[in-house]
């Protein structure tokens, strides 16, 4: 039988030890450069930054008792990934796109808001702590609802 996290602490203290210095300096570089608002919580089993309903009562258009997502960082079998819902499309993705080649020689490995690092030391922390200064809990909730809620 596997238990999931409930706690931030716990899902670290479950990481292969590999993984825990990368999850544990990804998590300090979110916290400290993102912009006031964003709470960090456990969302989806993941390390997670949310709008909290404070702030968007609507909540996520998925199941509207959850938070908005907004950043979450997970270490996966073969990779960790970052999810940043915000570079879905549109101009903060072009900027990320642009600026990898510039912290990075490594071919960047993104789909849908997942960026994917199959090692620790290919994750860019100076460029992650940038993309996390590009949007506000204001601007992703107005690009939110513009990309994914019906009117």
């Amino acid at each position: 039988m596997t238990s999931k996290p409930t706690t931030i602490q716990e899902y670290i203290d479950n990481l292969p030890e590999d993984r825990k210095e990368i999850i544990a300096a990804l998590r300090k570089t979110i916290s400290e450069n993102l912009p006031k608002g964003f709470e960090e919580t456990m969302s989806y089993g993941m390390i997670g930054y949310v709008v909290p309903h404070s702030l968007y009562p609507k909540g996520y258009h998925c199941d509207t008792k959850l938070p908005l997502p907004f950043i979450q960082i997970a270490s996966q079998k073969s990779h960790i990934s970052i999810y940043h819902m915000g570079m879905y499309r549109g101009e903060l993705l072009d900027w990320f796109m642009a600026e990898w080649e510039k912290h990075s020689t490594k071919k960047l490995d993104i789909g849908k808001s997942c960026i994917r690092f199959k090692k620790a030391e290919d994750i860019p922390l100076a460029l992650m702590a940038e993309l996390c200064k590009k949007m506000t809990t204001s601007q992703w909730i107005e690009q939110y609802e513009i990309l994914f809620v019906k009117k």
